[in-house]
C-alpha cells in the first residue's frame, strides 16, 4: 500500500569551516533535506510507493528537491512549487565546543495549507507519516498537519510519528512542542523518539522513567533509538531491546529517518489487520531491519548520497 509523508522539504546549507560563526564561514555545502523528505527518499530507495507532501518556492532550489525525490521515485504530485515564498533554507554551523550556529530561513515549506491537504487522493494510502520538524511552528503547515491527521484517523489510516525536536526551532517555546507532540503520540499507531526526545515528551530524568510513562500513557507500538545500545521496542505494555549493527559512522545524518523509511516499508506489505497483530518476533524482525537501514546511512556523508546506496537486499 502507498505511503504518504508530509512535512518540510528545504535546502540545508552546512558551513564546511569548522568552528567558524556563520557570519565568519566561507565554504557552504548544499544538500537537499527536511526530515519528511528524507523517509520518503529512503522508502522509496527500498522499492516502497510513498509519495510527499510539501510546498516549495517556484525557484531553482525547489525544482532540485522536486527533481532529487522524483530521482528516488518519490511520488510528487503533492509537492507544490509556491511563486511567492522562497524554498525553506537552514543554515547551520558547527563550533568547536559542539554548539551550532543556526539560522532557519522560513519559506515555502510553513505555506502547505489546508486545502492543499485536501486535494490528496488518499484512496490508496495506507500509511501516512508525520514527521516534521516544522509541523508545530505557527502558519499554514501547522493547521494542514493537524488536519491531515483528523483525516487519517477518519479513514482509519495507519499513523506514524516522529517528532523531530529541534532545539534551536523551539528555543523559548518547548512546552508548545511537547502539547502538541501528545495529540499525535495519543492518536498514532507509531511512534520513533531518540531517548533525549522521550525524556523531554515525558518530563523524566531518566530513560527507565521515560519508557514506563510512554508504555502508561500511549496504546501504539513505539521505538526508542538509543545509537551503539541498540534500539528500544515498547510493544503491548512490555519492553524489548533489539541489537544495533555494528558500524563505523562516518556521518549521522539521516540515520533515524532511514529508520523509519525502512518500518514502513516493510508495514506497507500487509494489510492493516496483519499489521495490527503483528507477534513481538514479527516486530523484532521489523527493528532489526530498521537498525540495519541506519546502519548503512551512517556509512556515507549525507543522507540523500547514504539513500542511493540503500536497498532491499540489506535485509536478507
Amino acid at each position: 500500500m502507498k505511503i504518504l509523508c508530509i512535512g518540510e522539504a528545504l535546502i540545508d546549507m552546512i558551513c564546511t569551516n569548522k568552528g567558524m560563526t556563520l557570519a565568519e564561514g566561507s565554504d557552504f555545502l548544499k544538500k537537499t533535506g527536511g526530515a519528511p523528505t528524507n523517509v520518503a527518499a529512503a522508502i522509496a530507495a527500498l522499492g516502497g510507493d510513498v509519495e510527499l507532501a510539501a510546498k516549495v518556492g517556484k525557484d531553482p532550489f525547489g525544482k532540485q528537491l522536486i527533481q532529487t525525490m522524483e530521482s528516488f521515485g518519490v511520488g510528487t504530485h503533492a509537492m507544490l512549487e509556491d511563486p511567492n515564498h522562497f524554498t525553506t533554507f537552514a543554515f547551520v554551523s558547527l563550533m568547536h565546543d559542539g554548539e551550532r550556529d543556526f539560522v532557519f530561513n522560513r519559506g515555502a515549506d510553513g505555506q502547505l495549507s489546508i486545502d492543499d491537504v485536501d486535494a490528496i487522493n488518499l484512496n490508496n494510502v495506507g500509511i501516512i507519516h508525520f514527521g516534521s520538524a516544522t509541523g508545530f511552528l505557527p502558519g499554514p503547515l501547522q493547521a494542514a498537519y493537524l488536519h491531515l491527521l483528523q483525516k487519517a484517523l477518519h479513514h482509519k489510516i495507519y499513523i506514524s510519528f516522529d517528532p523531530n525536536y529541534r532545539h534551536l526551532l523551539f528555543p523559548n517555546n518547548t512546552d508548545s512542542f511537547v502539547s502538541q507532540s501528545w495529540h499525535f503520540l495519543r492518536n498514532c499507531n507509531f511512534f520513533k523518539v531518540s531517548d533525549e526526545e522521550a525524556m523531554l515528551l515525558t518530563n523524566t530524568a531518566t530513560l527507565e522513567d521515560a519508557t514506563a510513562f510512554l508504555l502508561k500513557e500511549t496504546s501504539g507500538v513505539f521505538t526508542i533509538t538509543l545509537g551503539k545500545d541498540g534500539t528500544l521496542l515498547g510493544l503491548n505494555g512490555k519492553q524489548y531491546i533489539i541489537e544495533s549493527i555494528p558500524v563505523k559512522p562516518v556521518d549521522t545524518t539521516g540515520a533515524g529517518d532511514a529508520f523509519v523509511g525502512a518500518v514502513l516499508y516493510q508495514l506497507s506489505h500487509l494489510d492493516q489487520s496483519a499489521i495490527h497483530s503483528l507477534s513481538l518476533d514479527e516486530w523484532n524482525k521489523i527493528i532489526l531491519n530498521a537498525n540495519k537501514a541506519g546502519a548503512r546511512t551512517c556509512e556515507y556523508m549525507g543522507a540523500m548520497e547514504a539513500f542511493k546506496f540503500l536497498n532491499n537486499q540489506i535485509f536478507q
